[in-house]
């Protein structure tokens, strides 16, 4: 990467800290993924073993709450949604269906579906985790929400008015990768190409499905250099790939899935030309912070903050005090420092970093 990309970056970070006012009235957000973007569905599954409910995470929430996010605070699902004007991310949608009364008023203001452990495929997170809810099943629960919608509109009609102006953020992809690097559900024979193309050809039926439910404003962030997380460096240690060196059949695995994205991408919306979308190179996002961490505040770009590259962040793992200086909180996920610059970028971000239009310029939020 030129290290001339760098100072733009910081540009604008800067500019956007302190001059980004978003629209009026911001849209509606339904939030579909995985860790990276649940904000506690995972606490309202009991059988569920991939929990943040537990101390030190959230250690930097208000009162130092475990809301269940992999964070040390906020996550990328509040940091983006906050720069669209809203307070954080919508609610669980596990935890609004709880409650009927207020569940049809509640969902017209978004919901978010993110589960973590989960994956593209249906299979993923299931052996590891036992329960966690796929994006298949994401969507499905999103289904409901348009039938609410429906029956309080009267017409499919309206809501398809409606939900034309929401914004449908996706994080997904990482777990499905590092199942696959494990040999943990995938058949044993099936080669890295094959796998790709089983991914991003479940992945394409998983946005249409979207689209047909009426989702038209897509945010898709793909999968970050996973092969440098602290689990990869702890668990993937092997004589050529030194625990300061990040892995690379994961960088690669994660390097290919965002151009088959992009061509995803590009393809859909050359047949259906009512979608919008932005795409995030989230690989080359994290290696322009990696290659010049010091410019962005980091001090340790590998180590987790919380406890280490093998076992979870929870109550007897050692914590970190100096949090913003860590690009990682724990074995797989960024502080909430991270994630805030992460959400910047997006907004404010290039073409060679967020395509064909950045978040702003998608929702027709001012700078």
């Amino acid at each position: 990467m030129a290290k001339s990309c760098i100072p733009h970056l910081l540009v604008v970070f800067l500019s956007l800290a302190v001059s980004l006012a978003a629209a009026t009235e911001p849209p509606t957000v339904y939030i579909f993924g995985d860790s990276t973007l649940d904000v506690g569905t995972n606490d309202l599954i009991p059988e569920s073993e991939a929990r943040a409910d537990v101390l030190f995470n959230g250690i930097d929430f208000p009162y130092s709450e475990s809301t269940g996010r992999f964070s040390n605070g906020l996550n990328a699902a509040d940091e983006i949604v906050m720069l669209m004007g809203l307070k954080r991310s919508p609610p669980p949608f596990l935890r609004l269906v709880q409650n009927p009364s207020t569940f049809k008023k509640n969902i017209l203001k978004g919901a978010n579906f993110a589960s973590g452990g989960s994956g593209i495929l249906n299979t993923t997170g299931q052996y590891n985790y036992k329960r966690v809810i796929s994006l298949e099943e994401q969507i499905q629960q999103f289904s409901t929400v348009r039938s609410n919608i429906t029956n309080m509109t009267g017409s499919d009609a309206q809501t398809d008015a409606i939900l034309s102006k929401a914004f449908f953020l996706i994080s997904i992809g990482s777990n499905d990768m590092f199942e696959y690097l494990l040999n943990l559900t995938v058949p044993p024979s099936m080669s890295t190409p094959e796998f790709n193309t089983a991914l991003v050809s479940t992945y394409e039926n998983h946005l249409k499905s979207l689209y047909e439910l009426g989702a038209r404003t897509f945010g898709i962030i793909t999968v970050p250099p996973i092969g440098c997380t602290p689990f990869a460096r702890a668990v993937f240690s092997i004589p050529i790939y030194h625990n300061d060196s990040c892995y690379d059949p994961a960088q690669q695995l994660a390097q290919a899935f965002y151009s088959e994205a992009q061509a995803l991408l590009e393809q859909l919306s050359s047949q259906v030309h009512d979608i919008q979308y932005s795409l995030a190179n989230t690989f080359l996002m994290t290696n322009t912070m990696m290659e010049d961490m010091l410019a962005f505040g980091f001090k340790d770009i590998s180590s987790a903050c919380c406890g280490n590259g093998t076992y979870p962040c929870n109550q007897t793992a050692t914590v970190c005090s100096n949090r913003d200086e860590y690009l990682f909180w724990d074995r797989f996920h960024p502080t909430q420092k991270a994630s805030e610059l992460a959400a910047l970028t997006l907004f404010g971000g290039s073409e060679w970093l967020v395509a064909p239009k950045n978040f702003s310029q998608l929702l027709g939020v001012n700078i």
